[in-house]
Order: C-alpha cells, then structure tokens, then sequence
C-alpha cells in the first residue's frame, strides 16, 4: 500500500476494533468493564497506528486537529470516510458474533437522567479525549518530531478510563461518533440518539481546538522565539484550571453515581491532564 492509502486503512481498521469491542461489551452485557476493556484496546491501537495515521480513530479527534491545522480539511473529510465506513463494519461484527443479543444494544440517557445531563457528559469528556490527543500528539513542545514522547497512547486510553467510569451511568459514556452510528445502525435506526451524541461530541472537540490554542500559543512560533518561549502566567493558570476542573469532576461523578472505581477514574483523569499540560504549568 502507498503511504496515503496506508492511513487511512489505519483509520478504517482502528476505528473497527474500538468500535466492535464497545459495542460487544454493551451487548453482552459487561457495562461494567466497558470503560477498562475500550481504553486498553484504545492504548494498543493509538500506538499501532499513531505512526501510520496518527492514531485520530474517532471524527471527533480529526475534527479537532483540522481546526487547529494539523491536518488538512480534505484529510479530515477522507478520515471521517475510513472511520464512518469501520463503524458500519463494526455493526456487521457485533451482529455476527452475538446475532441472539444484538438487539439489546441501547443508545441514549441512562435512566433516571435526562437527555440534557447525557450530552453535556458526553460534551466534557469528548473536550477531554480532543484535548489530551492535541497536547499529547500534536504539540510541538510536548511531541517534537526530534524527541517524541511515548506516552500519548496511555494518555487517550486513561481519558477512556476517567470518562467511563463517571459517566457510564449517565450517557453510556461513548465519546465517539463511530460508536454513537453502530449503536444507532444495530438499534434499526440511525438517525436516532446518534445524531445528539454526534453533535454533542463535535462540540466538545470545536471547544478542545479552542484551549489548545489558549495552552500552546508557541505551537505558531518557530526557531528561536519557540526555543525561548515561557508561558505567561494566565496561560498557567488556564492550564491548571482545566486539569483541576476535569479532576474534580471527575472524582465528584464517578462518587454521585456509584461508581466502583471512582479512584482508578480520578487518578485516570489526573494522570492524563499531567501528561498533557505537564510542560505548561
């Protein structure tokens, strides 16, 4: 395969497998071990295509780093083609290897919340994963093409895990838009929630796009004025507001909602904003 046709078939096969393994954990009846099981295969997956595709495997992430100019706009569009084409494909799995469950497949608000309280959960965290993939992978501080970090695979699978856990019981935590359209596709009706979690998650990455730039204005400087440059202190401090915020929200769902692994979450959250913004404040 030429290198071009190589990305994106990294893109349709990553997004495939994330996919399919989602959407098998809902089916089957493991919500429980959904965050943990999509985050390990997310780890694997980003370091598997990263140097290939740039491990997006999600619109959402593509949507983002097409705002903030690392990639191309007619990338982006070829990207969401290889995706949205793997989400279709990961319907087709889920309903040949489970064909007696797959039907139990729900998308939507968790029962007792409300349709307001899953896509404002489903806008934080899809800003956090965006977030974390622009400061983790495209930064030319925190990933220079001369020194590249090794961690920004476990950043995105630790997003995974701190959403998945506070949220599951609120939005089913999905923070893709590939998932959202499988889900939506095994239900017999797309078009459905899928639409709202689609909308809810582009906004979260437009927001993310947005504090990136706030957090890494040298990512526009080059030669000497980047090799000096220091962040202003509002700059410090946004940064440390975004990861408090996202520590404490997390810490203070995942304990509202129940969930048996609120401190894997909060220590999640915490782990993937200090990877991210380690360097700034």
């Amino acid at each position: 395969l030429s290198s071009t046709l190589a990305r994106y078939a990294a893109e349709f096969l990553g997004t495939l497998v994330i996919v399919t393994t989602a959407s098998c954990c809902i089916v089957t009846g493991n919500i429980a071990w959904k965050a943990l099981a999509t985050a390990c295969i997310r780890v694997a997956l980003t370091y598997a295509t990263g140097p290939v595709s740039g491990g997006n495997l999600n619109p959402a992430v593509s949507f983002a780093m097409g705002l903030c100019g690392a990639l191309q706009w007619n990338e982006v569009v070829r990207y969401w083609m290889a995706q949205i084409v793997a989400s279709f494909a990961a319907a087709g799995c889920v309903a040949a290897f489970v064909p007696t469950l797959a039907e139990s497949v729900v998308l939507g608000p968790v029962a007792p919340f409300s349709a307001c309280y899953a896509m404002f959960a489903e806008v934080f965290y899809s800003f956090l994963l965006c977030f974390v993939g622009l400061n983790c992978i495209v930064s030319k501080r925190n990933n220079s093409e001369t020194d590249r970090n090794e961690f920004y695979g476990l950043a995105m699978g630790f997003v995974i895990v701190a959403g998945g856990f506070a949220v599951s019981s609120i939005s089913g935590a999905v923070f893709n838009p590939a998932v959202a359209i499988s889900l939506d596709l095994q239900m017999g009706c797309l078009g459905g929630w899928s639409v709202w979690y689609i909308l809810s998650e582009f906004v979260g990455a437009a927001l993310a796009s947005l504090a990136y730039k706030v957090v890494r204005p040298d990512d526009l400087m080059d030669g000497e004025v980047f090799e000096n440059y220091e962040p202003m202190l509002l700059t410090k401090c946004f940064s440390e507001f975004i990861g408090s915020f996202f520590l404490m929200l997390t810490f203070g769902l995942s304990t509202v909602t129940s969930s048996f692994a609120a401190a894997f979450s909060a220590s999640s959250a915490l782990t993937c904003m200090t990877y991210s913004l380690g360097d700034v404040s």
